[in-house]
């Protein structure tokens, strides 16, 4: 029998089998949906109907300047209201015109200060906070580049990036997912500048100097999917209701990348899931230190000059941000504790449109190459595996979400969303529920509990059906979970390459050259060299082969004469899976080229591990090479590449 406080906890799922219960007693929390560990606010006692943020950007001061205005209403009689606050300075809090005494506690790291209002509230009533603040030189959200750190390399730069909890550092907030309301921008710069929102209008100040920005976002987010860049921004055409901007020397190559698949990709998606919601799509292409491949601010999505490689081969990139305009936006998860909710519902959705555009089979291939991510993530984790690797992460102990951040709630919750679909009998079976779920939880945050609740609750009739699913070991138990049975046609021939070139590098090593030629992969497309290299990573340490011992050097030598496009490839994703192998066999001479390119590229994704494979076989290069570039990097990367370093 379960105890009483799992039973009152049950309650709020009651669609969940008794089979699924027992596995999830243990987790389940006593409300719905679970409180945000990650935040130091009271947010569970109001509601915020609407928020207005007005910015002054002060390129000379790297600072936004300014305030932040609350449409607050108190849902249970409250002595204080708490927020949450990093690295602010905080001038004035007024609530209904009225100066309110406030209190900036110690810092906890790394949740920041707990800003406290001492303001009694009674439930139900409404009042309006506002808090006349600046940030500081150690905001962790923004990013300032001197011009001679863009590309055109007059005008300075500003980008911001908020997720998972750094939203507190660039305005005063109940910085959780949890808490969604709607925007208005009003924004002074010198420069063009974008938001998270629809422009209202913009107007030049009396002196000529300035620009006043007005946004709003009427549809209800969270702090972190607050943003502004501002720069020399311009903007193309690529889809009736879509635009790319950049800084105008790249402009006419982001055009071309995307103006192809843009608008396909938003009709796909608006048939398997409903109406876009956000009326226009924008890309913005940020200077080469964008942390993340994409971010999807609502309207417009940031993303990384590594997508734009001249052969539309990394735009799928932009099929996962907008299909964040359903999961993740629309719908949110409640915590990043549920962070697959948001990512792993969006790589299933990403590759679903792709599957519709280029057929079943090419998201067969995708999901092949994100289980080899996944894979290669989990094994890099260490020992911090037995606790990151889990789909629904425990963050309580006030950990920085950060740091649980990797490939584990993308590709481990499509695998599971994409082993669900299986038992449930295909796509045809899981379709009706897809459209169930995201009209059910739209402008809503929610658990893992709710979510399966729903799935149990829509599918009645095959109770038994889904609780043949693992589901302990889904959600639960560190490392991979079980492998489902991919398509592996557009894969297979990638397999037979690698396995050849290992079978006689390790048995007759003289006949490398005449064995191979440019032939071999004059048809891969960036994804097929994508995996074809992970696959000749994977025999690393297999049957005693290693990349760097005397035939795996060979082999080494010979493939980089016979396939000389991978050391001139612009493709970020060929480019560093190329270094990665060249490493792993110890080339030496790669080791500063290698070096060179990491001051050329800011995406985790390939800085991190980058700097921890030259870590390995020359760690006075990696941090000399960390030295040169760091302030070139994001402050998010930044403080993760240090914690890889170890220093």
């Amino acid at each position: 029998m379960a105890s009483s406080s799992t039973s009152t906890a049950a309650s709020h799922y009651p669609n969940l089998s008794p089979k699924l219960l027992k596995i999830l007693g243990p987790h389940l929390p006593k409300s719905s949906p679970e409180f945000d560990p990650s935040t130091l606010s009271n947010y569970y006692n109001f509601k915020v109907h609407d928020s207005t943020l007005n910015w002054e950007v002060s390129f000379q001061d790297k600072k936004l300047k300014g305030s932040v205005i609350f449409d607050i209403e108190s849902l249970q009689d409250s002595e204080e209201l708490i927020l949450d606050s990093s690295y602010l300075s905080i001038s004035n809090v007024l609530i209904d015109s009225k100066k309110i005494p406030f209190e900036l506690r110690p810092r906890q790291n790394p949740l920041g200060s707990p800003f406290v209002i001492s303001y009694p509230s009674t439930k139900s009533q409404r009042f309006k906070l506002e808090i006349e603040y600046e940030t500081t030189d150690e905001c962790t959200a923004l990013q300032w580049l001197d011009p001679a750190q863009t590309d055109g390399g007059k005008l300075p730069y500003l980008f911001s990036q908020c997720e998972p909890i750094h939203a507190r550092s660039m305005f005063p907030c109940f910085d959780t997912p949890s808490v969604k309301s709607t925007f208005n921008y009003n924004i002074k710069s010198t420069l063009n500048t974008l938001v998270s929102g629809l422009l209202v209008s913009k107007d030049t100040t009396s002196d000529a100097k300035h620009t006043v920005y007005k946004y709003k976002q009427p549809v209800p987010i969270p702090s972190y999917l607050v943003s502004i860049a501002s720069g020399d921004i311009v903007g193309a055409s690529i889809g009736p209701r879509s635009t790319v901007y950049s800084e105008p020397s790249f402009i006419d190559a982001c055009q071309y990348e995307f103006k192809e698949d843009t608008e396909n990709f938003i009709e796909t998606a608006e048939k398997l899931v409903f109406k876009y919601e956000w009326k226009d799509y924008d890309v913005l292409i940020l200077p080469q230190s964008m942390p993340f491949g994409g971010m999807e601010h609502p309207n417009c999505t940031f993303a990384t000059p590594t997508l734009i490689a001249g052969d539309r081969e990394n735009v799928d990139v932009i099929a996962h941000e907008l299909a964040h305009s359903w999961s993740g936006n629309l719908i949110t998860n409640c915590s990043f504790e549920h962070f697959w909710l948001n990512e792993g519902w969006t790589v299933y959705l990403e590759r679903r449109i792709l599957g519709v555009l280029h057929g079943e089979k090419h998201r067969h291939f995708s999901a092949i190459i994100g289980w080899t991510d996944l894979d290669n993530s989990i094994k890099s984790m260490g020992e911090t595996a037995t606790r990151f690797s889990t789909l629904v992460q425990d963050l309580k102990d006030g950990c920085d979400p950060d740091d649980s951040f990797s490939t584990v709630p993308y590709e481990k919750g499509f695998n599971m969303l994409f082993a669900i679909e299986t038992k449930l009998g295909g796509t045809k079976a899981f379709d009706p529920f897809i459209k169930f779920y995201f009209d059910k939880f739209k402008y809503c945050s929610l658990d893992s509990y709710q979510f399966l609740d729903t799935l149990y609750g829509f599918y009645s009739d095959k109770t038994e059906l889904l609780d043949e699913i693992d589901w302990q070991t889904w959600l639960y138990t560190p490392g991979m979970p079980p492998k489902p049975d991919f398509d592996t046609t557009l894969v297979d021939q990638c397999y037979k390459l690698a396995e050849k070139w290992v079978s006689i590098a390790k048995s007759n090593p003289e006949k490398l050259s005449e064995s191979f030629n440019k032939k071999d992969i004059a048809e891969f497309g960036s994804s097929q060299n994508g995996v074809f290299l992970d696959t000749l990573l994977t025999y690393q340490d297999q049957d005693g082969f290693k990349w760097n011992s005397e035939n795996g050097k060979l082999a080494i030598s010979v493939m980089s004469d016979k396939y000389s496009k991978y050391a001139t490839s612009h493709n970020a994703e060929v480019v560093f899976r190329w270094f990665r192998l060249l490493l792993t066999g110890e080339v030496k001479e790669s080791y500063p080229k290698l070096a060179d390119w990491l001051g050329t590229v800011g995406r985790m994704k390939f800085v991190r591990p980058s700097y921890v494979l030259l870590n390995k076989v020359d760690r006075e290069l990696a941090l000399k090479t960390f030295k040169k570039y760091e302030f070139g990097y994001h402050p998010i990367c930044r403080a993760m590449v240090k914690k890889d370093l170890g220093i």
